[in-house]
């Protein structure tokens, strides 16, 4: 639902100013919350009046404010400015941050909506084909000469306001999460989740950690894959690694799954399937080649369910599909976020902000982690949208599988 502000100044209440304008929005079916009134102190003192008004189209959002303008009020209608980039890889002084709430631009014009966007970006702007357009630019990717919003004015951020919640805004240390929530319940609301995503033809993204794997819950990830209640995979060399050297010699991190024991040399386990997997020269290769006969790694290949598996200075070899570079990995993810209707992040903190940061905030986000640190953490950098499942992965998986079965 989008949103505009309108300021009522006047006369307000002797000549019934205020209950004509609320009567006239109502006519519209617009819906109107009064944030601020305040009298005047003498009779010939002003009153003033604000509110937020909210319809479901920008088009009928601009009637109304143009309906009311006829009582006096007023609304920004002040343009962005724009400045050009001078150096490939800088955003202008005093640029406009993105949030990832859904943001418009007011330009020649148009309210002009902000593509693929995600926060902690620039806006850019640019004219095809007769129209203008605007898209979130990360700072790396910004070219010389590029038009750049800058300052706040004639940028309009929606925030959705229902029910009875108070005003909201983006911000840091937002959210409160308790280890003491009902976790079936919770599971069972993702579970819904991933049944309207799918049914509206979403994808469904998991971002995993290597404790997938240690915990022996890769079957699990796996049939999820399989029967395409995930259909997007986001993760590390580790759960890859690990999930590979499960496949060939039966352990992870050199521990043997089945018994909990750590054989003889198990520690060196995880460097000969990368070695491996290496000479292979890719993970497709390996499964075709019948070196990995089973895992979360060989369904994906399988089933055409693409994977991004982003490296760090911690990994070992690495398997060959792992990008190295920072931002080309992000950039990866990037190509795949923008039909994302639910994203599961479990037993990953850092691959969780990252991918946190890049993801609108419509996107229903369940961030499953044993510590509560972790789901605090991914809210306070931006993510408000995360809901904390504080329970370990194992038994996460199994309770949504069972809610997905059903």
């Amino acid at each position: 639902m989008l949103s505009e502000k309108l300021t009522l100044h006047g006369d307000l209440l002797d000549k019934h100013t205020l209950s004509t304008v609320l009567d006239e929005l109502n006519k519209l079916n617009v819906k109107f919350k009064i944030r601020k009134f305040r009298v005047g102190q003498y009779a010939t003192d002003a009153s003033i009046a604000e509110l937020t008004i909210h319809a479901e189209t920008r088009e009928k959002l601009v009637e109304a404010c143009h309906q009311m303008e006829a009582y006096g009020a007023t609304f920004e209608t002040e343009e962005a400015e724009l400045a050009i980039a001078d150096m490939d890889g800088v955003l202008p002084e005093n640029f406009h941050s993105t949030t990832n709430f859904q943001t418009f631009v007011l330009y020649k014009g148009e309210a002009i909506e902000v593509e693929n966007i995600e926060m902690d970006c620039g806006i850019r702007v640019w004219q095809e084909n007769g129209k203008y357009r605007a898209e979130t630019c990360p700072m790396h990717k910004v070219q010389t000469g590029d038009s750049l919003v800058i300052g706040y004015a004639g940028v309009r951020v929606e925030i959705e306001d229902e029910g009875e919640t108070d005003d909201v805004e983006f911000r840091f240390m937002s959210n409160d999460i308790s280890s003491e929530r009902p976790k079936k319940r919770m599971i069972a609301w993702a579970a819904q989740a991933i049944k309207e995503a799918r049914a509206a033809g979403k994808d469904v993204l998991i971002v995993g950690g290597p404790a997938i794997i240690h915990s022996g819950s890769a079957p699990m990830l796996a049939k999820l894959i399989e029967d395409q209640h995930v259909t997007l995979l986001f993760a590390g060399n580790a759960l890859a690694a690990h999930d590979i050297e499960a496949n060939m010699l039966g352990t992870s991190l050199g521990v043997d799954l089945s018994t909990g024991m750590s054989g003889p040399h198990g520690h060196t386990h995880h460097l000969r399937a990368i070695n491996r997997v290496r000479r292979a020269g890719s993970i497709k290769n390996a499964v075709e080649e019948g070196l990995i006969t089973g895992g979360v790694m060989y369904t994906c290949v399988k089933t055409d369910t693409p994977y991004v598996l982003c490296g760090s200075i911690r990994d070992d070899g690495p398997l060959p599909d792992v990008i190295t570079n920072g931002l080309d990995s992000t950039d990866a993810m990037r190509k795949h976020v923008g039909n994302v209707g639910v994203c599961l992040m479990v037993a990953t903190m850092l691959h969780s902000v990252a991918v946190g940061n890049i993801l609108p905030v419509w996107v229903k986000t369940f961030c499953v982690d044993t510590d509560a640190d972790t789901v605090i953490k991914l809210t306070d950098r931006g993510t408000h949208q995360a809901i904390g499942v504080v329970t370990d992965c194992e038994f996460f998986l199994k309770e949504l599988s069972a809610q997905l079965s059903e």
